[in-house]
């Protein structure tokens, strides 16, 4: 009986080494609220993401933050300090994954964001040294879409965005590079994620009478400017950002979109790349692996940016774990490192290579210009 008993102790005891060995990847994303149709792909991109990394088991945690910046916080406080999780990846929206910086910087966890901001992980800081993205900068975006206006002749341009960090971010970054650029800005308008109208704010841009108008949102409620636009009659070019980029603001915005131009990461378009793209094999396995799931043409760059989150996290795992036991603070610092020596990584958006001072880590091979034609997504080449 006392052999089986001390058996049974040592098969408990080796069952708990191998469970505090698993290495815990914690994840706070939009599947609910305003954000959700960037989220819900994010959050199907998970199912897919290796579960055995390095010889460790991976588990995933994956919690809804309802697109609210206070439920981020909450969620990436219990994954750290109740999950005991090794890194948190979210959130999916930029004012929440600003508001998490903190927690990550005060618990020293390496925290991959699926949000663009580049005020995310700039300017390179004490707290930022922590944090990591996927979604390409508004800087590269912003020069993608500045080229083309002046390609196409564009001379004044009306803005309207986000109240919130998104809308702000591109605002600055736009209107020097624009501006730059010889670009007259004719208008600067918010509104919220939540708002039912927009008519006020439209009405002032187009008194001012602009050659084009970018749209700075993201998702579905970035398609009320554009059909206030449509509706009051504008007959000028309209621009969007990348924040669009998915079915569900095809589905919204209808016939009002077509004509629309917008920069994007090459997953979106992944099909009609040159062969000689250096983002194509990479970009084409993650469409395969998702539309095996969830069927043809439901990718969207969104579920992309966490498929990157996956991809840098195998490229960093192996070499942390050669240095720390995972579910330690040694472990979460050696992985920090690792993700901050990335190189040549080729994720659905781009090839990633990070350093001490850019924890992005992509060029502007991360982005194409994208037309909506007859109700899709066509490169411009």
């Amino acid at each position: 009986m006392k052999l089986k008993l001390y058996a049974a102790a040592a098969l408990a005891l080796l069952a708990g080494v191998a469970a505090a060995q698993d290495i815990k990847v914690g994840v706070t994303l939009s599947a609910t609220g305003p954000a959700a149709s960037l989220g819900i792909p994010e959050r199907n991109t998970f199912a897919l993401l290796p579960r055995t990394i390095a010889g460790h088991k991976v588990d995933y945690i994956v919690l809804d933050d309802g697109s609210d910046t206070t439920t981020a916080v909450k969620n990436t406080r219990k994954l750290i300090t109740e999950d005991k999780v090794d890194v948190v990846v979210g959130s999916t929206v930029t004012p929440n994954s600003l508001a998490m910086i903190d927690v990550a910087a005060e618990t020293e966890t390496p925290m991959i964001s699926m949000a663009a901001s580049s005020r995310i992980v700039e300017p390179m800081d004490a707290k930022r040294r922590w944090v990591f993205k996927t979604p390409q900068n508004d800087q590269q975006m912003a020069t993608v879409i500045v080229s083309d206006m002046l390609r196409r002749g564009i001379k004044s341009v009306g803005f309207i965005g986000f109240t919130d960090a998104y809308g702000e971010g591109w605002w600055t970054t736009f209107s020097l590079i624009a501006e730059g650029r010889g670009l007259r800005i004719v208008g600067n308008e918010r509104y919220q994620r939540t708002d039912t109208s927009v008519t006020g704010q439209i009405l002032k841009i187009m008194a001012a009478k602009p050659d084009a108008v970018l749209i700075a949102g993201s998702g579905t409620p970035a398609a009320l400017p554009q059909k206030t636009l449509k509706e009051r009659g504008y007959t000028g070019t309209i621009y969007q950002t990348h924040g669009v980029a998915n079915n569900d603001f095809l589905r919204v915005c209808g016939k009002d979109c077509e004509g629309t131009l917008l920069p994007a990461g090459p997953v979106l378009v992944a099909d009609q790349l040159p062969a000689d793209n250096p983002v194509r094999k990479s970009a084409l396995a993650y469409v395969a692996a998702y539309e095996k799931e969830h069927g043809k043409g439901s990718v969207s760059t969104f579920g992309g940016h966490a498929w990157d989150a996956g991809v840098l996290l195998q490229h960093a795992l192996p070499t942390a774990a050669k240095k720390a036991k995972p579910g330690t603070k040694e472990f979460r610092a050696a992985l920090r490192d690792a993700l901050e020596g990335v190189k040549e990584a080729a994720g659905a958006h781009g090839i990633f290579n990070m350093s001490p001072t850019d924890h992005l880590g992509l060029d502007q091979r991360a982005a194409v210009m994208v037309e909506i034609k007859n109700g899709a997504w066509r490169l411009i080449k």
